[in-house]
């Protein structure tokens, strides 16, 4: 009984918590500009990520290492350089993004420019991790995050045509501005499988001292969870797509974004897409601050953990403080949310491979995971998904600065 309930309470959080800036801009620009085109990429980066998150909640029941720490003594210092770096360049772009979403759900509530949020908001992100734990974060925000299962009801509500969203399953390139929908390929990938994801869950992994005993609710964690998320997504992509495109309306700032529910909900759409907007880019602010505070503690070896008192682990503390502040300061700048938001999910699907790739040999290694390795079919999805990612992103990022 205790593990069918900790199964639940996993997926509740997993849905909860799926949906971040990055998947509600690149799902709304994606279906007011290309339909229902765009679907098969939510369902391939969705099965790829639920693949990267079952390996890390793997590795850490079974070696009893976050994937940071796996990679640091693995491959040693020097190399663990490469994707500590990465992560921390596209970690701060992402949570600046995060700052910026929750900054205009306030905006669209209160009328307030969003600059104006910026430190209020910053400053209640790292209040809740300074006095708050692993377990407020990771279950009661994602909770909250419920709301925007609203995206679902919408979808039930237009009544859209199954033909048209089955046709999206296969990929097909639009009549034009070929460059763009390339673009929003790899920024609904970068957005789906951003490493701080997985960096996160296996770091929670360690928190929550989870052993062998732990791999069957890991698996049903992330099999459930992720996918269950991902029809948020696609929920979302589908409203935008019966909603704005037949308007014309192609989604270049979140206040478009918001009318998308108006139509199935009325006025309380507007608010109820707010609210969603707020709410998931505020939890996902959370995770991706204590991400970056992990993955640094980790490779240096100090103190870290969330269920430590902030003395215990002061330079942990010190990097959320200072990252969740710069951060913000984009904002206060006033560097538009949503286009931020776009480059960053797309600079992702660049440093896909040196992060993925190490994590790849550490799943394929005796020493690490012993008989839990890796099969044949693990190793091919998520080797096809980061090369198409990647080699997407180095077509598709120039087009679209070139474009732009």
């Amino acid at each position: 009984m205790k593990k069918i309930l900790e199964i639940a309470l996993g997926i509740v959080t997993s849905i909860g918590g799926f949906l971040d800036v990055g998947a509600i801009a690149t799902a709304a620009e994606a279906g007011s500009t290309y339909g229902f085109q765009l679907i098969w990429v939510i369902v391939l980066g969705t099965i790829c990520v639920i693949f990267l998150v079952e390996m890390s909640g793997r590795l850490a029941a079974v070696s009893k290492h976050t994937l940071a720490a796996a990679v640091r003594e693995r491959f040693g210092f020097n190399f663990y350089v490469i994707p500590l770096f990465a992560e921390i360049v596209v970690d701060f772009l992402v949570l600046a993004a995060e700052i910026g979403g929750v900054c205009i759900a306030l905006q669209l509530l209160t009328g307030i420019s969003f600059q104006w949020f910026a430190l209020p908001v910053a400053f209640a992100i790292w209040s809740l991790i300074w006095f708050g734990n692993f377990g407020i974060i990771e279950n009661g925000v994602s909770v909250l995050g419920l709301i925007t299962l609203v995206f679902v009801f919408a979808t039930f509500k237009l009544h859209p045509s199954l033909t048209q969203i089955g046709t999206g399953l296969l990929p097909t390139l639009p009549k034009e501005d070929t460059a763009h929908y390339l673009f929003l390929v790899v920024s609904i990938l970068g957005a789906l499988i951003s490493p701080y994801l997985f960096y996160f869950y296996s770091s929670g992994a360690v928190e929550d001292k989870w052993d062998e005993s732990h791999i069957g609710i890991n698996r049903a964690v992330a099999g459930l969870g992720m996918s269950f998320g991902s029809i948020v997504s696609l929920g979302l992509l589908i409203v935008a797509a019966v909603v704005l495109k037949p308007k014309g309306i192609q989604v270049d700032s979140y206040e478009q974004a918001a009318l998308m529910l108006t139509e199935p909900l009325g006025y309380w759409g507007f608010i109820l897409f707010a609210a969603s907007l707020g709410i998931a880019c505020f939890g996902a602010a959370l995770e991706v601050t204590l991400d970056t505070a992990y993955i640094v503690a980790q490779a240096f070896g100090w103190n870290w953990g969330e269920n430590l008192k902030p003395k215990e682990a002061a330079r942990f503390t010190f990097v959320y403080t200072v990252f969740v502040f710069l951060a913000s300061l984009l904002m206060v700048f006033g560097v538009d949310p949503l286009q931020l938001t776009l480059f960053s999910m797309a600079i992702t699907a660049v440093i896909l491979p040196p992060v993925i790739i190490p994590f790849l040999v550490l799943m394929n290694d005796k020493l690490y995971v012993g008989k839990y390795r890796n099969g044949w079919i693990s190793n091919s999805v998520i080797i096809f998904t980061i090369v198409l990612a990647f080699v997407l992103a180095l077509v598709a990022i120039p087009l679209e600065i070139l474009g732009g």
